[in-house]
């Protein structure tokens, strides 16, 4: 595996945690302004959602971005 090749897979695994975590912020902002369910109420599903729109906010913005993985 060559040097380009790590660094691609390095940046693709922060730009997924990256994004999981911004909308696992997000989520917690729309908690706290009680647009969705507290975390009592919707216990381990907060992560699982932020996990699969996390996945969605990679594949839409961070994929693409210049120098990316999906760079050409």
């Amino acid at each position: 595996m060559t040097s380009s090749e790590n660094r691609n897979k390095l940046l693709i695994v922060w730009l997924i945690l990256s994004s999981f975590g911004i909308m696992f912020a997000v989520l917690s902002w729309m908690q706290e302004a009680k647009l969705i369910p507290s975390t009592e109420e919707m216990g381990i599903w907060k992560g699982v959602l932020a996990l699969l729109t996390g996945f969605v906010l990679y594949g839409t913005i961070a994929h693409n971005i210049t120098g990316g993985p999906g760079d050409k």
